[in-house]
């Protein structure tokens, strides 16, 4: 199993260890509700350097990444940050996954641990632009510092103004005599950073964070990134995303430009938006005792008429909700389920799907 450069500050930390992805990951130091609430309330220090990063460089890097993405690379400005997904032909998704545009010859794409490889080579396999197209995870390590107190625990390390760094932009910036690259960007619903360095690099600046964030910071592990996520309607790939699930029904619409120029899967997405999709994902809320997970049938009656995605008892509203692929018309605001857990079949009605609002600094 792979370790990040952190692996043995984990350890000494006495986090509770994991496979995830490949790596033995933190899933929690303390208790996931305390490490959740701390980023809500103040602050938390991620290890994400299990992340992949993938370098496209080259005269028609703009296009090749346009062909590939979702989202509108052609309206990008130098040091922009886009979120959305590359698909295959059918429309359903490769990954999910970063965009970051130094200039028009050079894009840095940060994806799914699990999905490095299989990304890397769909990328090479579409590259028809002639770009260089680098697989660089072995040579990142990334941190996500997150929360209301994100900015003022890191400005302490830095002479740059950081409420320059508008949303989903980035800086490279010197932090403690170093050179890090720092974008406001994040996965919790929260305001706060991911910085990119060297192994090295990174292992100096989680102890000086750690140092400085005194009483305002923890160290949060997987578990309540998942949770913090899960809250604010951010998807989960192979949760709320995979190969048979679309953007579209996955309800992330604002991340796949249909007018724009052409990418991998648009036809079939275009199609899926003129006429409905035939499922979407929703919002659940228990109305029994009890907690539901990830892959529960969801019923209407004795119908089939879904599937839980993420579930989880909600740790800033105290509420069991889930998020759930569920076929239309049983899809509308107020509609009365069943979710089958473990063999018994337990009420629950549609929500809307953000369950938290965020708060994002924009």
């Amino acid at each position: 199993m792979k370790e990040t450069v952190l692996h043995k500050k984990h350890i000494a930390l006495d986090a509770k260890m994991a496979e995830f992805a490949g790596y033995d990951m933190p899933i929690v130091y303390s208790s996931i509700t305390e490490e959740h609430q701390k980023v809500r309330e103040s602050c938390g220090l991620f290890d994400v350097s299990h992340m992949g990063e993938i370098t496209i460089k080259g005269d028609e890097a703009t296009q090749c990444v346009d062909y590939l993405f979702t989202n509108d690379v052609l309206s990008m400005s130098g040091k922009e940050v886009l979120y959305g997904m590359m698909c295959y032909e059918d429309g359903g998704v490769v990954d999910d996954l970063l965009v970051y545009k130094f200039h028009n010859k050079h894009y840095l794409l940060v994806v799914n641990a699990s999905n490095v490889d299989k990304d890397f080579e769909w990328i090479t396999k579409q590259n028809t632009f002639h770009c260089t197209v680098t697989n660089e995870s072995n040579y990142y390590s990334q941190l996500a510092l997150q929360g209301p107190k994100a900015e003022g625990i890191l400005q302490k390390l830095t002479q740059f103004d950081l409420n320059l760094i508008e949303f989903f932009h980035f800086e490279n910036v010197l932090l403690d005599n170093r050179i890090y690259m720092v974008s406001r960007t994040g996965y919790t619903g929260e305001d706060g950073f991911e910085i990119y360095g060297t192994h090295q690099e990174i292992v100096a600046l989680w102890d000086k964070l750690l140092d400085i964030g005194n009483d305002d910071i923890l160290p949060v592990g997987l578990g309540a990134r998942d949770t913090l996520r899960f809250e604010v309607n951010l998807p989960l790939y192979g949760n709320e995303l995979s190969q048979s699930i679309t953007p579209l029904e996955a309800g992330y619409h604002f991340a796949v430009k249909l007018d724009a120029e052409p990418f991998i899967g648009r036809d079939v997405l275009k199609k899926q938006k003129e006429t409905k999709t035939k499922r979407r994902i929703v919002g659940l809320e228990l109305l029994d005792k009890g907690i539901i997970r990830h892959g529960y049938d969801v019923y209407h009656e004795d119908t089939l008429v879904g599937f839980v995605t993420t579930g989880y008892k909600s740790p800033s509203t105290g509420k069991t909700v889930a998020l759930a692929m569920v076929d239309r018309p049983y899809d509308k605001l107020g509609t009365k389920l069943e979710v089958n857990v473990r063999n018994k079949r337990k009420k629950v009605v549609v929500i809307k799907k953000k369950f938290y609002n965020k708060n994002y600094k924009k």
